[in-house]
């Protein structure tokens, strides 16, 4: 059985928008504008199948307090512009009661700050994106900092007696602040900055940056950048260093970095993730999970569609204590259990959630958590 209420709303298609607010004027609106079909599409399209399928679970029930949710999705192909335009005309056309995020810091940036979206009580919730570098008093962020990744990953390899780390860097300005915390941490532990390697765009530069890094021993390479600059360090790297772990955090799209890198590249890259193991009914809330993909979705589950999920059931509660206005996604709550996983009312410089696990990428694409 598949439920099909989500709607994919492209750019042109503004009547369609307004025509779903007025025969939705009883429900509860969420919208999103999110990448479906660009660089990330497929992280977009696993984020969004799990909020879908949560939100289909709970309007066969009857909605929340006999309101049903609307839940209505433009693609913004992986563009900032997109982005902010498509959530002005969601904002204006759809009633939208309520905005989710979108995937990276440019984006979440430019809805952020736009005219539709500053003149509205709105809350930007659960943004895809590194929340130190996206940080606002009109954002919600539901998984934890990269801080907090990039910490989970050094304690996991220093109780592996890894005291030799290189990092890689993509140099861009919203990188520094994340490059500084790691190189900062690894002094604070005793260990050993082996080099560091800049992912430039030059391929021979590239490579030189690579076989440096590689020479100079580490035992662990941290990347710091975005799916296609990991992919491209990952490719250089593994011609100098075949063995030597290569982590990443978990906005990294698997899938284009296993196209570009290619499969043998990735072997030995682990991920940080922001949510248990989806493909394991260990808690309740991964039993539920994986009981209701099968239920309302044709498509397997991935860390994507659990933290979706999680994000969807977070909101659907605060809806709960309260569905009058946005006021309780901004923390006017306290603790929830999810089913296994506890998400806070975020305090000055913290997420809603604060979990972070680590997974290992198999040779044939999938994580091993």
């Amino acid at each position: 059985m598949r439920a099909a209420r989500v709607q994919t709303i492209h750019q042109p298609a503004l009547c369609a928008v307004a025509g779903t607010a007025i025969a939705a004027s009883r429900n509860v609106v969420v919208v999103q504008s999110i990448d479906l079909s660009g660089p990330n599409g497929s992280i977009g399209r696993d984020y969004v199948a799990g909020i879908t399928t949560y939100f289909d679970g709970i309007n066969q029930k009857g909605g929340v307090k006999g309101r049903k949710i609307a839940y209505i999705v433009k693609d913004d192909r992986g563009s900032a512009g997109d982005s902010a335009a498509n959530v002005s005309a969601l904002i204006r056309d759809a009633g939208a009661d309520y905005v989710l995020g979108a995937i990276g810091t440019s984006a979440n940036r430019a809805i952020l700050s736009t005219p539709a979206f500053a003149r509205s009580r709105h809350q930007l919730f659960a943004p895809l994106a590194d929340s130190s570098a996206t940080a606002s008093a009109r954002a919600v962020f539901w998984r934890p900092s990269i801080e907090s990744e990039l910490l989970h990953l050094l304690t996991h390899f220093e109780k592996l007696g890894v005291s030799q780390v290189g990092i890689a860097l993509q140099l861009l300005p919203d990188n520094t602040r994340a490059f500084e915390f790691l190189k900062s941490e690894i002094k604070k532990r005793n260990m050993r900055l082996a080099g560091v390697a800049n992912i430039t765009a030059h391929p021979e530069e590239l490579n030189t940056q690579a076989q440096r890094l590689a020479q100079s021993g580490p035992r662990l390479v941290i990347s710091i950048g975005d799916t296609i600059a990991m992919a491209q360090f990952l490719r250089a790297y593994r011609a100098h260093d075949g063995s030597t772990f290569v982590a990443g955090t978990s906005l990294v799209n698997l899938t284009t970095l296993s196209e570009i890198a290619g499969r043998r590249a990735t072997e030995w890259t682990v991920f940080s993730q922001v949510v248990p193991n989806p493909a394991r009914a260990v808690s309740a809330l991964q039993s539920e999970h994986i009981d209701m993909m099968k239920r309302f979705r044709d498509e397997p589950v991935s860390s994507l569609t659990l933290e979706g999920y999680a994000v969807a059931k977070t909101m659907v509660s605060l809806l709960q204590i309260d569905e009058t206005s946005s006021a309780p996604l901004a923390g006017k709550w306290g603790k929830l259990d999810l089913g296994g996983m506890i998400v806070a009312a975020p305090q000055q410089g913290t997420n809603l959630s604060s979990f972070v696990g680590i997974a290992l990428f198999r040779p044939d694409g999938s994580l091993m958590f």
